[in-house]
C-alpha cells in the first residue's frame, strides 16, 4: 500500500452532503480529503437539480464541476476518485481509510456521505430507460417536469395507495394507484379512490412502453396495458457495502429501517465518525436536505476539533 497521507477529515462521498461539508470545512481551514466513487452517482439520470438557489436546473455533473471549481480556489480540499473499502481505528484514536486504488489515508475524523443505493426492480422492461425521467421517486424533485400528465402511484401498502386520490394534485389531476395482486384491503382502497375520482389497478408490471424514456403505457403480466405518462415509484434502498461493513466491524448503529443513526450534530454511535445525507433518513432525501445536513456536520466536526 502507498504511504499514509494525513488529513483533518476524510469525507466519503462527493454528492451535495459531502461537497457542502468540504466547502464549510475548507473555510474552517481543515485539510480535507473527499473520496468519490468512480461509478455514476445515484442521481446520474436526473435532468437537473431543483430547489437549490443559484443552481436551478443544473445537471449533477455541472453541480459537481462548480463545487470543485470553488473548492480548488481554497487549496485545502483534495479529491480522490476511488471507493473507501474499509475504515479502521488507528492506534492514536483517528481512522485509517483504505481505498480501492491502494492508498491509505489517516484522519482525525470521518464523514460518511455515501448516499444509498436504489434497488431497481428486475424483470420490468423499459424501467431503466424511464428512470429519472418519466419514472420518478420524488414528486418534489421532478413533479414540475411531469405536471399535467397522467400519473400512476406504485404502492404495495394500502395506506400509501390511498394517497393517490389527492396527495399529488399539485402536479396532476389524474393519479391512480397501481398495486401488486392481492394487496391487503384492496377492495376498500379501490372504493375509496373511486369515490374521490381516482382508482386502484392491481397487476404485476412487466413492461414500460416509452419513446426514448418518455412513458406512454404500462403493461401487466396478463398482457393488458394501461395508458400512463408518469409513474411515482419509490424502489427499496440499501446502504453501500462500506456502511454494512462498519456496522459489523465498528458497531455502527443503524435504525430499524437500516439507515445510519445520527444525533442532531450528525454524530454516529462511533466516536469521531459522522454521517450526513440520504444514508441517514428515508424521509428527508434530496439535494437541499443533504446539503443542509453536510453543513451541520461540518460545524459539528469543527467544534469537536476545538474541544
Amino acid at each position: 500500500m502507498a504511504p499514509t497521507a494525513q488529513y483533518d477529515t476524510v469525507i466519503v462521498g462527493g454528492g451535495p452532503a459531502g461537497l457542502t461539508a468540504a466547502l464549510a470545512l475548507t473555510r474552517y481551514r481543515h485539510r480535507t480529503l473527499v473520496v468519490e466513487s468512480p461509478a455514476p452517482p445515484r442521481n446520474a439520470a436526473s435532468r437537473g437539480v431543483h430547489g437549490m438557489i443559484g443552481l436551478e436546473g443544473a445537471t449533477p455533473v455541472e453541480v459537481r464541476a462548480r463545487a470543485w471549481a470553488e473548492l480548488d480556489g481554497y487549496g485545502l480540499a483534495e479529491r480522490r476518485e476511488a471507493t473507501v473499502e474499509d475504515l479502521a481505528r488507528a492506534d492514536d484514536g483517528g481512522f485509517r481509510a483504505v481505498m480501492s486504488d491502494g492508498t491509505v489515508a489517516w484522519s482525525r475524523t470521518v464523514l460518511l456521505a455515501t448516499g444509498v443505493t436504489d434497488v431497481l426492480p428486475e424483470g420490468v422492461a423499459g424501467f431503466a430507460e424511464c428512470w429519472g425521467r418519466s419514472v420518478i421517486h420524488c414528486p418534489f424533485c421532478a413533479g414540475w417536469e411531469n405536471a399535467e400528465r397522467t400519473w400512476g402511484l406504485i404502492a404495495d401498502d394500502p395506506d400509501y395507495a390511498a394517497l393517490a386520490a389527492d396527495a399529488f394534485r399539485a402536479w396532476s389531476a389524474d393519479v391512480i394507484a397501481l398495486a401488486p395482486p392481492g394487496m391487503d384491503r384492496a377492495a376498500e382502497i379501490r372504493a375509496r379512490l373511486r369515490g374521490a375520482g381516482s382508482d386502484l389497478v392491481e397487476g404485476e408490471i412487466t413492461r414500460l412502453h416509452h419513446h426514448d424514456g418518455d412513458l406512454y403505457a404500462v403493461e401487466f403480466a396478463d398482457g393488458t396495458r394501461l395508458a400512463r405518462q408518469t409513474l411515482l415509484w419509490s424502489p427499496p434502498q440499501r446502504q453501500v457495502p462500506l456502511v454494512a461493513r462498519l456496522a459489523e466491524n465498528l458497531a455502527l448503529a443503524l435504525d430499524e429501517d437500516g439507515f445510519v443513526s445520527v444525533g442532531p450534530d450528525k454524530r454516529t454511535s462511533v466516536p469521531g465518525l459522522y454521517a450526513a445525507g440520504d444514508l441517514t433518513t428515508a424521509w428527508e432525501q434530496g439535494a437541499m436536505s443533504a446539503a443542509g445536513a453536510g453543513a451541520a456536520a461540518a460545524d459539528a466536526l469543527h467544534f469537536a476539533r476545538r474541544a
